[in-house]
């Protein structure tokens, strides 16, 4: 396994690629991204561990998406049981596997962990109780800095383990290692993960916006609450379908030619 160098460009590449295996397989891909959303609802419902145990199945849960997309790209019906691909390659990986998540539920909470040392624990208790954000909260100078602060510290945590699940899986990579291979790879193909980010962000923006001039045209402004979330959703379900090639394309065994 070697890493490999894309060009910039490769970013809008990755965003088609999602798209296009999305339409391949709709309703399959969506089922999919619904049943694993429904999975971490209900592990974040549980008491007291409740948030820990979903932030901890997010990588095992991402790669199941990720074998989803693989297997739609190469013209198979993804079926419901793939999701479990992470527990089911045998007793080592699926170790592996938990020791991942393990640490990345520890990241994310060391993550709101420094943001609460800004801003007394406000936005960290806002994501993992829940509650409302009122004006007040938002116009808090504390409250904007802690935020700012852990999306900040996210991005490097996103990046140590954006490619982790895959490695471990399909490539046998410790989980540590598989870290900082990650990160090494995002920031060698940086370009490209910047043009893939924008892109979707572009995306989600602009269908958005239609949504809202659609509802302004039928003079329907309470229409925008009703077809949001599905549209954000399904919007999320393509984004997931996409994040399979950015790994295909970013390692190549090391007995293979590059893509």
């Amino acid at each position: 396994m070697k890493l490999h160098i894309v060009p910039a460009r490769t970013g809008w590449v990755w965003l088609k690629a999602g798209l296009r295996t999305f339409w391949s397989q709709p309703l399959a891909l969506s089922g999919l991204f619904f049943m694993f959303m429904t999975v971490m609802s209900l592990s974040s419902l549980l008491p007291y561990i409740g948030n820990a145990l979903a932030l901890a199945l997010l990588p095992a849960a991402t790669l199941g998406l990720m074998a989803a997309t693989r297997e739609a790209a190469s013209g198979k019906f993804p079926m419901p049981t793939i999701l479990l691909s992470a527990f089911r390659a045998g007793r080592e990986q699926a170790r592996a596997m938990g020791v991942l998540g393990a640490l990345y539920a520890l990241g994310f909470l060391a993550v709101l962990g420094a943001s609460a040392l800004v801003d007394g624990g406000s936005f960290a208790r806002l994501y993992l109780v829940g509650g409302t954000m009122t004006t007040e909260m938002v116009q808090s100078g504390q409250f904007q800095t802690a935020m700012w602060l852990a999306m900040g510290l996210y991005l490097p945590l996103s990046m140590m383990f954006w490619h982790a699940p895959a490695l471990v899986h399909w490539h046998g990579v410790s989980p540590v290692k598989s870290l900082f291979f990650s990160l090494v790879a995002c920031c060698r193909n940086f370009g490209a993960m910047t043009v893939y980010t924008l892109a979707w962000m572009g995306l989600f923006v602009g269908v958005g916006m239609l949504l809202l001039l659609l509802t302004a045209l039928l003079g329907q402004a309470e229409l925008i609450n009703v077809m949001f979330f599905p549209a954000a959703m399904l919007m999320a379900a393509m984004f997931f379908s996409s994040i399979y090639f950015t790994f295909r394309d970013s390692f190549v065994a090391d007995d293979a030619p590059a893509a």
